[in-house]
């Protein structure tokens, strides 16, 4: 048994597409036409971390409400977690890229942390060894 796919909900596609393959360096696993439930034309966008089973779909907001939590999925809270194998590489990677950091880097018993945001305002934890 394994999670397949966690949803992101997001404003555009292409955008999504670009943090995380650009600035996140994920592989974009799929990227094909699909249908919303009611029939109206939609994509389904999926990306993970290289070597990574888990992989994220890329959902662009349908509606007011799905609109609504473009970046407040977690209400606020760290939602999801990305481990590097060098944490100092890719923290200075995103940070040449923009990506904005909202704690900066410290070091706790389990490791290296920083907490950043992606393109949709989501936080996320940067960790790393010590």
């Amino acid at each position: 048994m394994q999670i397949d796919l966690v949803a992101l909900i997001v404003d555009e596609y292409d955008p999504a597409i670009a943090f995380f393959t650009d600035v996140l360096g994920f592989d974009l696993v799929e990227d094909s036409p699909s249908l919303t439930n009611d029939g109206r034309p939609k994509r389904w966008v999926v990306v993970r971390p290289p070597g990574a089973q888990t992989g994220i779909l890329l959902a662009r907001a349908d509606g007011e409400v799905q609109r609504a939590a473009i970046g407040n999925q977690l209400a606020g809270r760290v939602g999801f977690f990305l481990r590097v194998d060098d944490f100092d590489a890719a923290y200075r990677r995103m940070v040449e890229a923009d990506v904005t950091f909202v704690r900066e880097p410290r070091t706790e018993p389990y490791g290296r942390v920083a907490v950043f945001l992606d393109i949709a305002g989501n936080r996320w934890d940067l960790l790393g060894a010590s």
